[in-house]
C-alpha cells in the first residue's frame, strides 16, 4: 500500500502452532497462527476452541492526520501507517518524516483509543525505507521496532512487506530475527505480515519471506493479503478476486504454517483498496466489500481492512479522475464512511 509521505501521494518449523481464539492482541479477532513454546518434530496442527468467532474490522489510518471516516464502522483495531526510515539511518518515523515521540502524534494516537480500540503499529509500505534496509544489526532493528511500539502504546505489530524490501532476502532474514528478539523481550507481541498476493496467491517472494520468519521462530498472528493492483489484465469483478486470492493463498499457508484448513482461515486476514485502484481498469465497489465481509465471516477470517479510512468518501468535482486513484477519496459515488459500514456490518 501507498506511503503516506505526502499528502498526494511446508516447513519443519519447531513451534507447535494453536489457535489461541478472540485475544487482545488480535484486536478482537478469532484464531491465529500464533506459536506455543517449542516442540519438536513439525508443525503441529491447532486444535479449535469452539469459542464463537467474529471477523473484526481493522482499517489503516493515517497515524499522523485525522480523518472524519477513521471511526466509521466502529473498528476494533486501527492499523497506523506507517513507521520508516528516516532515510539513511536506524531512525524510525511517522512516515519517515515524524519523531516517533511526536506530541501530535500521540495525541492524535490516543483519541483513536477513547473507543476502547487497539492500535496496530504497521511497519514498511510501497514507499519509503522500511528499517531492515536501514539498520545495521539485529539488536539495533529490533530496538528500532520496540521504539514505534512504545510511542504508540501497541503490543501489535505489523510489516507491510512489498517491492523491493520483498525481494532483499538479507533484509528478510535480519527482520525475522529482529521480530524474534522483540517478542522474547515481549512475550505479548503479536506479529502480522501484510503481504501482495494475485488472483494466484502469493509470490514465490511473500513465501519465502514467511518460511524465513519460520526459519528464525517468529510467531506470526496473521497473514494479510493486499488484495488489490493485480494488474492491466485483472478488470473484472474485484470482489471475486479477493475470494479467488483467498483460496489460493489458504493452501499455500497451510502448506507453509502446517495447520488445520479451518485454523489457517483464521490465521488470515483481507485488505481491499476501495474504490478505483492504482492501475487503470480494478474498481473496488461498495458491493464488493459486502462480497468480502460476507466471505470472511463464513470462514471466520480474522480481520478486514482497508486502504484507507481517510479514502471512505466521495471525491469532490476535480479531485479525481476515472482510473486515477486519488489519495483521499474514492473515486466511486458513496456516501461518507459506507465502505466502512459494508465492511463491519
Amino acid at each position: 500500500m501507498r506511503s503516506l509521505l505526502t499528502k498526494t501521494a511446508g516447513l519443519t518449523c519447531l513451534f507447535a502452532l494453536t489457535v489461541t481464539g478472540c485475544s487482545a492482541g488480535s484486536g478482537g479477532s478469532a484464531g491465529s497462527l500464533d506459536a506455543a513454546p517449542p516442540a519438536t518434530g513439525r508443525a503441529a496442527s491447532p486444535q479449535a476452541t469452539g469459542k464463537a468467532s467474529r471477523t473484526s474490522y481493522a482499517p489503516y489510518v493515517s497515524a499522523t492526520t485525522a480523518s472524519d471516516t477513521d471511526s466509521a464502522g466502529s473498528p476494533t483495531t486501527y492499523n497506523l501507517a506507517f513507521v520508516i526510515s528516516d532515510g539513511s539511518t536506524c531512525t524510525p518515523k511517522w512516515n519517515g518524516t515524524y519523531a516517533i515521540g511526536d506530541s501530535a502524534v500521540k495525541n492524535r494516537i490516543d483519541a483513536l483509543k477513547k473507543s476502547g480500540a487497539t492500535v496496530r503499529v504497521s511497519f514498511g509500505g510501497a514507499s519509503g525505507k522500511e528499517l531492515a534496509a536501514t539498520c545495521g544489526s539485529v539488536s539495533a532493528l529490533a530496538k528500532a521496532y520496540g521504539r514505534a511500539l512504545d510511542a504508540a502504546g501497541a503490543e501489535q505489530a505489523d510489516f507491510d512487506i512489498e517491492g523491493d524490501e520483498l525481494t532483499d532476502s538479507a533484509s528478510v532474514a535480519l527482520r525475522s530475527q529482529a521480530i524474534r528478539q522483540l517478542q522474547q523481550q515481549r512475550p505479548d507481541l503479536t506479529v502480522s505480515f501484510t503481504l501482495p498476493v494475485m488472483p494466484s496467491g502469493l509470490d514465490d517472494d511473500g513465501v519465502a519471506l514467511l518460511e524465513s520468519a519460520n526459519t528464525y521462530d517468529v510467531r506470526v498472528s496473521t497473514v494479510d493479503l493486499m488484495t488489490m493492483n493485480y494488474g492491466e489484465s485483472y478488470t473484472g469483478d474485484m470482489g471475486a478476486y479477493a475470494i479467488t486470492a483467498a483460496n489460493a493463498a489458504h493452501a499455500q499457508l497451510k502448506k507453509v504454517f502446517g495447520l488445520s484448513d479451518a485454523a489457517t482461515w483464521q490465521g488470515m486476514a483481507l485488505t481491499s483498496m476501495i474504490g478505483v485502484n492504482d492501475v487503470a481498469g480494478e474498481t473496488f465497489t461498495l458491493s464488493d466489500a459486502t462480497q468480502v465481509r460476507a466471505f470472511a465471516e463464513e470462514k471466520k477470517i480474522a480481520w478486514v481492512s482497508m486502504w484507507s479510512a481517510f479514502r471512505d468518501r466521495p471525491c469532490r468535482k476535480g479531485e479525481s479522475a476515472q482510473d486515477d486513484a486519488a489519495t483521499d477519496c474514492s473515486g466511486v459515488s458513496q456516501s461518507a464512511g459506507a465502505f466502512a459500514a459494508a465492511f463491519a456490518e
